[in-house]
């Protein structure tokens, strides 16, 4: 469905990073749930946290871009974290808890998104860019070689 151009999960996204650009508004409220629930930061099961960690690597940080909440520090990281390992507490599988994410996010919180038809050039791109280069280094190399025989 769009609304003004605009598809719902682009919405979401553009929604999303507007969010994150005014800290100041969610951390209050950040705060005060952090509070009302208690998670671990690590599970005392090893076979529970290599789960929570895997979790962790699926998701992209929407505030550093190239890396997942696993290795990021921003405070979109640390809450991603904290909601991953409370909805696992709930019971939650690990295809819900990616579908949680998505459905708030959009796909860009995955770090790697479905191909789909909005995302086909994101994936085809980089193809692209090397048959680009090869006809280009070919047509070089050919037209140096005819230049000196």
């Amino acid at each position: 469905m769009k609304i003004g151009g605009m598809t719902i999960g682009k919405m979401k996204t553009v929604i999303a990073l507007l969010l994150m650009m005014v800290p100041a508004l969610t951390a209050v409220p950040n705060a005060v749930f952090a509070a009302a629930t208690a998670v671990p930061e690590t599970f005392s099961d090893p076979a529970t946290e290599t789960r929570a960690r895997h979790l962790q690597r699926q998701l992209r940080c929407l505030i550093c871009q190239g890396e997942s909440i696993d290795e990021s520090n921003s405070s979109f990281a640390v809450d991603v974290r904290r909601l991953v390992r409370e909805q696992m507490v709930e019971g939650r599988n690990d295809q819900q808890i990616q579908d949680f994410f998505v459905a708030r996010y959009g796909d860009a919180i995955l770090m790697k998104p479905p191909l789909q038809s909005d995302t086909w050039l994101l994936w085809l791109a980089p193809f692209a860019v090397l048959g680009i280069a090869g006809t280009v280094a070919a047509v070089t190399i050919k037209k140096a070689s005819r230049a000196e025989g």
